[in-house]
């Protein structure tokens, strides 16, 4: 699917993404009509998704970040759905993934302090639809954060 040059032009992104498309053509020996139609390809076949900013929340104030293990009610039909869309409305929900298994949701939140954490847990957490069981996994150290691929 990939050839040698697409996964230089890859390889090269994650490096920097913020270089400039010139920059980028120079450092691969393209030019940057070629440079450009090539990351076109990768992003009509769905392999470049686009560039976003990476913001340290941290540095925003939010000093506190648990991640929530859901088990849901699923003798209701729509409890997925039901539960997912609600959860997608909590502004302090920063991640939401599902899984097979004795666990159905995983949410990450993060709070300013325990007193932020506590309000948002219990005002808005503990309101979701079809909440079987909940677990909270508080985070102490971010080890590895990389979401590079070996190209």
């Amino acid at each position: 699917m990939l050839d040698d040059l697409d996964r230089r032009i890859l390889r090269y992104m994650q490096t920097d993404p913020t270089q400039s498309v010139p920059d980028l053509a120079d450092r691969l020996s393209l030019t940057t009509s070629r440079l450009t139609r090539r990351v076109e390809k990768l992003k009509e076949t769905g392999v470049l998704r686009g560039q976003r900013a990476v913001i340290d929340w941290q540095a925003l104030g939010y000093a506190v970040e648990v991640s929530l293990r859901v088990t849901l009610d699923k003798t209701q039909a729509r409890a997925f759905d039901e539960f997912i869309e609600a959860a997608r409305d909590i502004p302090e929900v920063t991640e939401i993934q599902t899984f097979l298994g004795r666990v159905d949701v995983r949410l990450s939140v993060i709070a300013k302090d325990m007193g932020h954490y506590q309000e948002v847990y219990r005002s808005r957490i503990l309101t979701l639809p079809h909440i079987a069981d909940i677990e909270s996994l508080m985070h102490v150290a971010r080890i590895k954060s990389d979401e590079s691929l070996p190209i």
